[in-house]
């Protein structure tokens, strides 16, 4: 299987610029871990600050950007539980109206965007992804759902897939998340991101690794959905049943099982895959509120629980980054984690 190059990034950087932002590294000096008197830095890659509020807005964007008219004319679908959703929505309004494509309701222009989403996503993300103009069609909890609906989907109406991770050109438009990463701080040593489906670190491991090779990337996973976990330490891909993914706070980390292509860059780029409990992630949002004022949804705050609970199982480091992929948090569910009383 052929793997995203350095020149497939740079290109995707070039292509989404007008759509996804280059995301600002934003100093966490966190108490006891990082900061003066410790001799490490850590900076949070702030992807909560996309359009979309999350880093699917770059996989999403590189991909129907290179959609012919044609296709952008017959529309776009694709199956996620919320910030997947949106970027494809984000992206698909400002790729119809670049070619002047009339847009699935009357108030606005763009390609058609059909999302398959599960029954259990954030109400948040739901609708944002509805604000966007986009069509919503509920199913149950599996990823297996989700995809087999939209089959039937394209099947019926002769949509175009925008696949939420396993996919060279989704994964090139997340790798512009790492490539940012190394040209803004070039020296650093260890770059943590989430995982699930593996789009974000495959990408984001491509791209650091290819630029500076020394530097370690680690992936970072809920305890209650490692699949990938197991997956890295047996060497093939393994599925969780939706039942045990589901179980975690982080939403947008409970698809089932790695993507194929994404296992193959992970193989090939990442050091190592980290899990974290449901109270470490709860604690880590506490954190960066606190110590970075960003707003992390569950998804978002992983990669910092494993700085802040796992620095045994993680390699040294002078200068740390941890992907901040996402702000589209429930507003009662963030009331609940910033009042709770620390365990």
């Amino acid at each position: 299987m052929e793997l995203v190059n350095l020149a497939t990034i740079r290109a995707a950087a070039r292509r989404i610029a007008g759509i996804a932002v280059k995301t600002p590294l934003v100093s966490a000096p966190f108490p006891g871990v990082a900061g003066y008197g410790t001799g490490k830095e850590i900076w949070l890659k702030a992807e909560s600050l996309q359009p979309i509020g999350a880093f699917k807005i770059r996989g999403a964007a590189n991909k129907i950007l290179q959609l012919t008219p044609e296709e952008i004319a017959r529309g776009v679908i694709t199956y996620s539980s919320g910030n997947h959703a949106q970027g494809v929505a984000y992206a698909a309004r400002a790729v119809g109206a670049k070619y002047g494509v009339p847009g699935d309701r009357s108030s606005s222009t763009g390609c058609k965007a059909v999302i398959v989403m599960p029954s259990n996503a954030p109400a948040i993300k739901r609708a944002a992804t509805l604000a966007l103009g986009a069509e919503v069609v509920d199913v149950g909890v599996a990823s297996s759902e989700r995809l087999a609906k939209a089959e039937e989907l394209v099947r019926a109406h002769g949509y175009i897939v925008i696949p939420p991770y396993d996919d060279e050109q989704i994964i090139a438009g997340q790798a512009t998340c790492g490539l940012e990463i190394v040209e803004s701080l070039p020296d650093v040593d260890l770059v943590l991101a989430p995982v699930s489906g593996g789009g974000l670190l495959s990408g984001v491991a491509a791209a650091v690794k290819q630029v500076r090779p020394q530097a370690k990337v680690i992936g970072v996973e809920p305890e209650l959905a490692g699949d990938t976990a197991e997956s890295f330490r047996t060497g093939r891909v393994v599925e969780w049943p939706a039942e045990l993914t589901s179980r975690t706070i982080a939403d947008g980390l409970r698809t089932q099982s790695v993507g194929l292509r994404n296992f193959a860059h992970i193989q090939k780029f990442v050091d190592g895959i980290v899990t974290v409990t449901e109270a470490e992630i709860r604690a880590a949002m506490r954190a960066i509120v606190s110590t970075a004022r960003l707003v992390p949804e569950p998804s978002g705050a992983v990669a910092v629980a494993a700085l802040l609970f796992h620095a045994a199982e993680l390699p040294s480091y002078r200068k740390a980054v941890a992907v901040v992929s996402g702000g589209n948090v429930d507003p009662a569910l963030l009331a609940d984690v910033l009042t709770e009383t620390a365990p």
